[in-house]
């Protein structure tokens, strides 16, 4: 890249359930003209996910597709946002939050180009409940992963990490404030340098 030039914006689309914090660290990373991706997307499975409204007040595109009208019909409901991702433009998927456990079509239609972060130091602590787990078993560090999905749960490979140590007195609320604070540095962080690999590929 010719120093002084700006990179070019590779479209993310982010998909989130609840409050998005860590989408809106990438909304906040996006709007550095050096950074390598711009979100064309947000979208969520919840009508009443918080982040929906701060995407719109920060002028993106959002979709909320519901997955109770889908039924049990899982793979339905990820045909309906895939649908939404490809019409949004998107190359690359980061999931903030997003509470659902995905099934091998979306996963599969992504493969390579899906982003997760997750509340531990995986592969220790997959799945839910990671803070308290974490005091539990006693270890000293604690942190986050940002990795590529695949079809296991919390599988993917590691793109980043960041730690945090776990402290006496640590209580799962306290324990996952430290942590956040640290995902909403690492996922800008990590979806930068993936981008960049894949451009140097």
């Amino acid at each position: 890249m010719t120093a002084g030039l700006s990179p070019v914006k590779r479209p993310i689309a982010v998909l989130i359930s609840g409050r998005g914090s860590n989408m809106r660290a990438l909304i906040a990373a996006c709007a550095d003209p050096r950074f390598p991706a711009r979100i064309v997307a947000v979208l969520s499975n919840r009508e009443d996910a918080p982040g929906l409204r701060t995407a719109e007040e920060a002028g993106l595109h959002t979709v909320c597709i519901p997955s109770k009208p889908f039924g049990r019909d899982r793979e339905a409901h990820e045909r309906a946002i895939d649908d939404a991702l490809r019409a949004a433009g998107t190359e690359i998927v980061c999931l903030a939050g997003y509470m659902r456990v995905l099934t091998p079509f979306l996963v599969g239609a992504w493969s390579g180009r899906m982003l997760n972060i997750h509340p531990s130091l995986l592969p220790a602590f997959p799945g839910l409940h990671t803070h308290a787990r974490a005091i539990e078993s006693g270890v000293a560090e604690h942190g986050c992963t940002v990795h590529l999905v695949t079809e296991g749960v919390d599988e993917g490979p590691i793109l980043g990490q960041a730690r945090v140590p776990v402290l006496p007195g640590d209580t799962p609320e306290i324990l996952a404030a430290r942590v956040l604070e640290e995902e909403h540095r690492l996922y800008p962080h990590a979806l930068a340098a993936f981008i960049e690999g894949l451009v140097s590929a």
